[in-house]
């Protein structure tokens, strides 16, 4: 019979219970799997972004030997950002491991390991899908919570910009789409400036989507040729049209819905720093002015040794640094 005893054994530590967690299998999502944000462990809870306000403008020309144009020094402020503390809290009870018991080469420990990684798995998956809410919210320029209304961030405000926002006018057959595409791009290559980028991906809501792959536009790019049987297949996981990825968004969690259906997001990828995580170390003893994790899982007693309290949790912050280089596109 299984014994609470073997909750305090080194399988069971702060570290073992965190590489647990790490270990578990990633739930799908989008842009965490898009490799678009970077991500990074601080060793506090906040942290800066130094933003150099730098413009181009036009030399004059003067006489030769005449003096030049004294040029200004860039003005820098740091922009200040705060974690998000995400914790997970769940119960293994004494009833839970009462008639486990070890079988041919496993430990009674590996057996209960079962039931504390199925608790984890669950905690993780939690984790993963607030994370990504998260992003999706540092690319249309507000982090909220989990409610969908508390903002945690408001990133244009922090920046002190406004969106960039482009009607496609999707609804009317006359549209050429290209040159509304075309118009998006200019609006994030003036945003960027002289940085580069190595594509472009819209991430788009269910009516945004269908409406763009029904457009008469779409169909006769198709239509005339080699690939005319794109109109009769499914593409929500993604099509090129204009030099851009169109993919459909699935994502509603509690009725939230991670982009809204009339609506797309562009964004530039392969900019360095364009899109970032940071994670904070968790608030334990152990962890105290380390690297942050993206994940910690810990367990100890519950009062009367009724069983184990076990907590996961993540300390994230997702920001887009440039946030107008989005363009946010609409059906209408």
């Amino acid at each position: 019979m299984a014994t609470l005893d073997i909750f305090k054994s080194d399988a069971f530590s702060l570290q073992a219970l965190t590489n647990a967690i790490t270990n578990v299998p990633f739930t799908p999502t989008k842009i965490g799997q898009s490799g678009l944000f970077t991500s990074e462990g601080i060793t506090t809870t906040n942290f800066s972004i130094e933003a150099v306000g730098s413009t181009l403008s036009l030399v004059p020309s003067a006489p030769r030997n005449a003096p030049g144009r004294v040029m200004g020094n860039d003005k820098r402020k740091l922009i200040p950002f705060q974690t998000v503390h995400l914790p997970q809290r769940g119960t293994v009870v004494a009833d839970e491991v009462q008639g486990i018991r070890a079988f041919g080469t496993e430990s009674e420990a590996d057996t209960v390991m079962r039931v504390v990684n199925s608790k984890l798995m669950k905690m993780r998956r939690d984790l993963d899908v607030t994370i990504e809410w998260q992003r999706l919210g540092a690319i249309k320029g507000q982090v909220l919570d989990a409610d969908g209304t508390t903002v945690l961030l408001d990133v244009l405000g922090t920046f002190g910009v406004s969106q960039q926002t482009l009607g496609m006018a999707l609804t009317t057959d006359a549209t050429k789409v290209v040159n509304k595409v075309v118009a998006a791009k200019r609006l994030i290559e003036d945003e960027l400036g002289g940085l580069s980028y190595t594509g472009l991906t819209a991430y788009c809501g269910a009516t945004f989507f269908d409406t763009l792959v029904a457009h008469p536009a779409i169909e006769k790019t198709y239509l005339n040729t080699m690939q005319a049987g794109f109109m009769r297949e499914d593409h929500r996981d993604g099509f090129f049209f204009a030099g851009v990825f169109w993919t459909e968004y699935r994502g509603n969690v509690s009725g939230n819905a991670f982009v809204g259906a009339d609506d797309a997001y562009l964004v530039p990828t392969g900019v360095a720093d364009l899109f970032i995580t940071k994670f904070a170390p968790a608030n334990y003893l152990e962890t105290v002015n380390t690297p942050g994790l993206p994940y910690y899982a810990k367990q100890w007693a519950m009062e009367a040794d009724k069983g184990i309290e076990l907590e996961a949790q993540s300390n994230p912050i997702s920001i887009c640094t440039r946030p107008r280089a989005v363009v946010k596109l609409t059906k209408v």
